[in-house]
């Protein structure tokens, strides 16, 4: 662009009656001038976890026939959701600490002219950038750590200077992922009129290097990070870049609740709704306007959903009430609530500085207990009546509910930061 201005004007296209005659002498243009590129941004290119786990259960296929600087770049494009061309031309002293000691990832967005960028990382990825330095210092020992890149080609390539491509990176990376297993994952499919879930092959064309982008934004949407947050994490210019991977996550947690709907039981343990079938999008409104969340289910009774849950008529007798429900999202929940109310029982039948009056006003009722040991043996015993695939869905879809809800009650109590997402499950350093 900053050529083609200056060829313009070689061209006395500037002069009276040309097309860029009253453009001053002065006007020119820089790089922070210039738009970003088109992102790749379609909502919906995450991989699900399912595909995920698949791939890195066969990181260990990779080194055979590509080396082990492929399979350094797939692992960091999995862990740090950073653009292809961004991890293959790392530097060799990409590797940092903060003041705290945690690793940092320092890496140029070229994209957007910003460079020295820098990103939070595990200590799992900083292993990996520590296993590849290694071996490319092994590779090239008399090049300069300045001069060096991490990733270096194995192609014309004699002082290490020269990073691998992205799109060698591409064509070996389509090879391994052609050469793996089938991947299942669960998929809705509709039958005679009905909506079920079934494990399916998962389509591998999806697989593709920046697909890894979009996993990494996905997963922290998931998991409750601000977009602001995330705005910084994924190094976007424009906070509606980021926002279109939050679409993706409400759809997510649109699945989850239908998912999770199925096993919702009222105060008796009774199951509310006894088909499987998809709430619509009028009873999903009407969930988010008309209910609040309660220590350990939803409350849809109206003066404490309008109070924002701090007027509860029965003072979160909850088990007692006709406006309460739960569901198994709310397992762990229950379980704890019933070891309070067990360990306080204990507590006041111990202590004898206190009136009677107050006592008996504190000591939780033995039909409440009983109450919440119906709930969760009701849950439970539900849960035990599902297939593995079926309990796999179900925990998977309690999973992103759990991550989605910012705080269990909204009576005063403080939000807890919501626990960052392990974008590799089940991994070994």
């Amino acid at each position: 662009m900053l050529r083609l201005l200056a060829r313009m004007r070689a061209m006395g296209l500037t002069r009276p009656g040309r097309p860029l005659h009253g453009l001053p002498e002065d006007f020119t243009l820089s790089r922070e001038d210039l738009p970003d590129e088109p992102e790749d941004q379609e909502a919906g290119r995450d991989l699900p976890i399912e595909a995920i786990r698949h791939l890195c259960s066969h990181l260990d296929k990779i080194d055979g026939g590509s080396g082990i600087e492929v399979r350094a770049a797939i692992e960091l494009l999995i862990d740090t959701g950073r653009r292809p061309d961004e991890i293959c031309q790392l530097p060799w002293d990409c590797l940092m600490r903060d003041q705290d000691g945690k690793p940092v990832l320092i890496y140029d967005n070229r994209k957007s002219h910003r460079l020295g960028r820098r990103l939070p990382i595990s200590e799992t990825t900083a292993s990996v950038i520590v296993r590849q330095q290694e071996a490319a210092r092994g590779r090239f020992p008399d090049t300069p750590v300045a001069d060096l890149v991490l990733l270096p080609s194995t192609v014309a390539n004699p002082d290490g200077r020269k990073p691998i491509s992205a799109d060698w990176v591409s064509g070996r990376h389509r090879t391994w992922v052609d050469s793996l297993p089938e991947i299942l994952v669960p998929t809705a499919v509709e039958t005679n009129g009905r909506t079920e879930t079934r494990m399916l092959p998962f389509d591998k064309r999806r697989i593709y290097l920046y697909a890894y982008r979009h996993t990494f934004a996905q997963r922290y949407a998931d998991a409750g990070v601000r977009v602001e947050v995330l705005k910084e994490l994924m190094d976007h210019k424009q906070l509606s870049t980021t926002q279109c991977y939050y679409r993706v996550g409400e759809m997510r947690r649109r699945e989850a609740v239908d998912r999770v709907t199925t096993m919702q039981f009222d105060r008796h343990g009774s199951r509310i709704w006894r088909q499987a079938t998809a709430l619509l999008d009028s009873e999903h409104a009407r969930r988010a306007v008309g209910e609040i969340a309660v220590p350990y289910g939803i409350c849809t009774e109206p003066t404490n959903v309008a109070a924002g849950g701090g007027d509860c008529p029965v003072r979160f007798r909850c088990v007692g009430c006709a406006h309460f429900r739960t569901d198994v999202s709310f397992l762990p929940d229950l379980e704890a609530y019933l070891s309070d109310l067990l360990r306080n029982r204990e507590r006041l039948l111990a202590t004898i500085e206190a009136d009677q009056w107050a006592k008996d006003e504190a000591m939780p009722s033995d039909e409440e207990i009983r109450r919440v040991r119906r709930l969760i043996t009701r849950i439970k015993a539900d849960v035990d009546e599902l297939d593995d695939d079926e309990r796999a869905q179900i925990e998977q879809a309690v999973t992103t509910i759990r991550r989605a809800r910012n705080s269990v009650v909204n009576l005063g109590i403080p939000r807890l930061r919501q626990p960052l997402p392990d974008i590799r499950p089940d991994r070994s350093a």
